[in-house]
């Protein structure tokens, strides 16, 4: 095997966490979207999840006020609406009428529920001890959403400069985990 070194600034390419996810705030009486890869689990019960937004993004300050949002999560089907959120500012545009998404009322939080997404999950900001620093959110997961109609859906997952990887084939091995 031949290595060389890859650059550092393409790290995150390599190391991508999870599905490609919408993120909807709610702050003075407006909604937003944003399109965002950067997350991680932290903790199974209760289910946090820590998330980066950037400080240039219209959603960080919703967030940071009101400390809720949604975490939606869109199938492969959605892709070029999960594209065209993450190219437009929603201090310009309403993303939910742009891109023909509706917006659900959650139960424990003000920001909306996306009707299109496979999964939604209401969270609360509960430490945000690195946000200024980091833009480090961490965010607990209190109500969670399924859509049962969409069965087996695709994810997206962001591997930087435009380029997605769709999640495909499942495999089932032995495990003793609980």
């Amino acid at each position: 095997m031949s290595n060389r070194t890859y650059p550092l600034s393409g790290v995150y390419r390599l190391l991508e966490p999870g599905p490609v996810v919408l993120v909807t705030t709610a702050h003075k009486g407006k909604t937003d979207i944003m399109t965002q890869s950067w997350h991680t689990m932290m903790e199974f019960e209760p289910p946090l999840v820590g998330c980066v937004i950037s400080g240039r993004n219209h959603s960080f300050e919703a967030l940071t006020k009101t400390k809720e949002c949604v975490i939606a999560i869109p199938s492969m089907e959605m892709a070029k609406q999960v594209v065209g959120i993450g190219n437009c500012s929603g201090g310009k545009v309403d993303k939910f009428s742009k891109f023909k998404l509706t917006a659900l009322p959650a139960s424990l939080v003000k920001a909306p529920l996306i009707a299109e997404c496979f999964a939604n999950l209401e969270c609360r900001a509960v430490d945000t001890r690195m946000v200024n620093k980091y833009n480090f959110f961490v965010l607990e997961v209190v109500k969670a959403w399924i859509d049962p109609a969409q069965k087996n859906p695709r994810t997206l997952h962001h591997q930087g400069k435009g380029v997605f990887m769709v999640a495909g084939d499942k495999i089932k091995l032995p495990s003793k985990m609980a």
